[in-house]
């Protein structure tokens, strides 16, 4: 695409430096005209005998593409050629022609003795005018072409990308699935046979959480269905479940009123698990210690949430980065946490996320806006 951009300029730069030289040309050939016709002019004002009026006379007839106006010397306007025809009734119009004319060419005079001269005004042709502007529309026309191409190659590779994930997703739904449901009954049986067994319940909240997961990647990998949730109730229950897996020293703080329903149409599970990965980016910036903050707030079309936390900030020239795949800086992860995050909230909620803001040694926060 790159060098597609590159032909289009060299092109582009070519085309307008040739096409200056030949306008350039025409524009000398096209005074000699006029100058012959300014000539030709003069010689049959003071023409005598020995002179060959129709000859002088198709001088000036030929001269069909090259607008012109002769003025006396007070520019008082005596005649002119190749002006649209049905509007040189309008006295104006000739007379807005000259003054435009005089700012671009220099007349040329017409000698007619006893101090008396006249001036030939003149535009450039039709043909004239379409050649300098022909370069520009040329390289605009190229740039577009390339413009389109990029998006529709874009677009193929988003779709194809779309498509990886979509199978990866359900792939990998199917492959949970099978083990999943095989747990859930050996659970079942374990607490039958030992009620009491402290550790069944354990491994039941385990499995429950795999069939979430599971649940997820299978929602992921097609259009999941959204209803009207509590926003507030699921980031706290996100909350409260980061809180019994996280250290005692990192702090959740949920800066809005936890009683006030926010109420908007979500897919639950995948937005728990946008809340989740955002927090465990965050987790990780402040290496186990600090302090996330969670605020919901709203306008008229949109709800806003904003996680902030403490850790050591991002880069602004990677703000947009981190939410492609593979972008990570753990030295092991797969840098896909975000991406997911990026797809859920944008392509199956309509919303937009971002970097709001993010200082070194300070922290960050990322934003959410939702459409109500």
């Amino acid at each position: 695409m790159f060098f597609l951009f590159l032909f289009a300029i060299l092109t582009g730069t070519g085309s307008l430096i040739y096409t200056r030289f030949l306008v350039e040309t025409l524009k000398n050939e096209e005074r000699k005209k006029v100058e012959l016709w300014a000539e030709a002019t003069m010689l049959i004002s003071i023409a005598d005998t020995g002179q060959d009026i129709e000859f002088l006379s198709s001088i000036i007839e030929n001269n069909i593409t090259i607008p012109v106006i002769l003025a006396d010397e007070a520019d008082s306007i005596i005649s002119s050629g190749n002006f649209d025809e049905k509007r040189l009734r309008d006295r104006d119009y000739l007379n807005s022609q000259l003054q435009k004319i005089r700012r671009k060419n220099s007349p040329i005079e017409i000698d007619l003795g006893a101090g008396h001269i006249n001036r030939i005004y003149y535009k450039d042709s039709i043909i004239l005018t379409q050649l300098i502007y022909y370069p520009y529309i040329q390289t605009g026309i190229i740039i577009l072409f390339i413009l389109v191409a990029f998006l529709a190659f874009r677009a193929s590779r988003k779709a194809e990308n779309n498509k990886v994930w979509v199978s990866m997703s359900k792939e990998t739904a199917h492959q949970l699935g099978t083990p999943v449901s095989s747990l859930a009954g050996w659970v079942e049986i374990l607490q039958q046979d030992h009620p009491g067994l402290s550790i069944s319940r354990e491994i039941a909240l385990d499995v429950e959480r795999l069939e979430k997961i599971t649940g997820r990647f299978s929602g992921i990998g097609s259009r999941p269905s959204l209803k009207d949730e509590n926003l507030t109730a699921i980031i706290l229950r996100t909350i409260e479940y980061l809180k019994s897996r996280t250290s005692s020293k990192v702090s959740f703080v949920f800066d809005s009123d936890p009683a006030a329903a926010v109420t908007l149409p979500l897919n639950t599970p995948l937005f728990e698990w946008v809340i989740e990965n955002i927090s465990k980016n965050s987790i990780d910036a402040m290496e186990g210690s600090g302090v996330i903050t969670y605020r919901i707030s709203e306008n008229d079309a949109n709800v806003i949430v904003d996680i902030s936390d403490t850790g050591k900030g991002i880069p602004k020239r990677v703000f947009k980065k981190i939410f492609s795949p593979g972008y990570t800086t753990k030295q092991r992860g797969w840098g896909l946490g975000l991406s997911l995050t990026k797809r859920i909230v944008e392509e199956f909620h309509n919303g937009r996320i971002y970097v709001r803001h993010s200082e070194p040694g300070i922290g960050s926060a990322i934003r959410i806006v939702l459409n109500k």
